[in-house]
């Protein structure tokens, strides 16, 4: 473990993430024969994101977020795997929930923090976690990250939002794999934003027509800002509207306008910025960050009211402009199932999960159990309401079911001191024959992005 990504070095850490992205891309290839090139990298586990936050001070300090980067090593001290960890002291910023967890430790008497926390701080975009050039190494990795937190007393090791192939190689070393749902937009090689909405069926297609025509009635113009065309002071804007959204739900940012600047001078050309104007005076700005196959929105915030003008910077400017770029798909964040209405297909997402205690793990698997065959019928119902025209052209719903963890034996053990333990928040809370924790509601409580 190293605690800080300087001291790994971004040639090296560059390598093995070009070796792990063509294996996020095609899991069929996943003995890496070929390295990705520098502009399809996932920008979010990229060197310059994560080292930005590390610089800028968003991670480290007294922000509960402790680099605490995992790698491996050969016999010849050659780097063959890595992961961008954390220690944690909370369960902010993650966005797989697991309070309630916490809650139960604590009022059991355990502690819960700190724990080990594989993930790009703040992003909840699907992409490689375990850096590795083989499934060999990924293998190691996945075993090495579960034996770290136990042998360092950790209560939990959690890795989120994994791909196939790293969601493979963690339920092959004992981690319970989670499932979520994100909603995506996917580009079927669309000539351009009316091609686009013809693909939608009719009440779809109006109801963007309408909403644009709000913006545009509305006597607001929209820029779309890449690479040099980002000046100081567009950034100085984009980070008040930033600062408002955080205020409007009586919270703080996590990211600081230095930030911004570092990746707007590291990232420049992977950055498009959307800014919303009325009689030439900006009111309102949206961040998305882009590589050679994907958009990922990340931020939006307004200084003026305006009907529809969330829906006309976040997505729409963004769907034109993959359209334009050839990008072949756009990730809008967590949650959010009125993007259907726009386009954006249902898409699983998976976490890994250790738990140390035996008891709560228990609980927790059985949970993810039920749960995982919860979001399968929730994921086959949002295909039933697809806002796609039979004849349009398009992929189905991307990703299959996570392999399932290799069986073992249960352990029904007593609560700590013998008392029943529940792992969710009050007013649940049941005792069962076995003396076993009660999982009945031993899940997260989702919120949107």
């Amino acid at each position: 473990m190293v605690g800080s990504l300087g001291e790994i070095g971004r040639a090296r850490w560059q390598r093995l993430l070009a070796l792990a992205q063509c294996a996020y891309d095609d899991p069929e290839r996943s003995d890496a024969t070929r390295a990705s090139a520098e502009s399809e990298l996932s920008p979010f586990v990229g060197y310059d994101w994560l080292e930005a936050l590390e610089r800028t001070g968003c991670v480290g300090g007294d922000s509960g977020w402790s680099p605490l980067h995992a790698v491996v090593e050969d016999a010849e001290g050659t780097l063959v795997a890595a992961a961008p960890c954390y220690l944690k002291e909370h369960s902010y910023g993650e966005y797989v929930f697991d309070w309630a967890w916490a809650d139960a430790y604590a009022r059991h008497g355990l502690q819960y923090y700190p724990k080990l926390l594989a993930a790009s701080p703040f992003t909840p975009v699907p992409g490689p976690r375990l850096l590795a050039g083989s499934p060999q190494a990924r293998a190691a990795l996945a075993v090495a990250l579960r034996l770290l937190a136990q042998q360092s007393g950790l209560s939990s090791a959690h890795v989120l939002f994994t791909g196939a192939e790293d969601t493979r190689a963690l339920a092959a070393a004992g981690w319970m794999i989670r499932r979520g749902v994100q909603f995506h937009w996917h580009n079927a090689a669309f000539a351009d934003f009316d091609a686009y909405l013809s693909s939608l069926v009719q009440p779809k297609r109006k109801k963007v027509r309408a909403e644009r025509r709000k913006v545009q009635e509305a006597g607001v113009m929209l820029r779309r800002l890449s690479g040099a065309d980002i000046r100081p002071s567009h950034w100085d804007f984009f980070y008040r509207c930033y600062q408002r959204t955080y205020s409007e739900h009586y919270s703080h940012p996590y990211l600081s306008r230095e930030f911004f600047e570092e990746i707007g001078a590291r990232m420049a050309e992977q950055v498009l910025l959307v800014v919303a104007e009325r009689e030439l005076q900006p009111i309102a700005s949206a961040l998305l960050v882009f590589d050679g196959s994907g958009l990922y929105g990340r931020y939006w915030g307004a200084l003026e009211r305006v009907p529809c003008l969330h829906f006309e910077a976040s997505y729409y400017q963004p769907i034109e402009f993959a359209i334009e770029r050839g990008l072949g798909r756009f990730e809008g964040g967590a949650q959010g199932e009125h993007k259907m209405a726009r386009g954006f297909l249902p898409v699983p997402t998976h976490s890994a999960h250790w738990l140390a205690h035996p008891a709560f793990a228990d609980a927790v698997e059985r949970f993810l159990e039920r749960e995982g065959h919860g979001i399968e019928a929730y994921l086959t119902e949002l295909d039933e309401r697809s806002p796609l025209q039979r004849t349009a052209t398009g992929p189905a719903r991307a990703g299959a079911s996570p392999p399932a963890r290799p069986e073992r034996a249960r352990r029904h053990r007593p609560g700590p001191s013998g008392r029943v333990a529940t792992v969710c928040p009050p007013p649940v809370r049941q005792r069962n024959r076995r003396g076993a924790i009660d999982d009945q509601n031993a899940g997260f409580s989702a919120a949107p992005w």
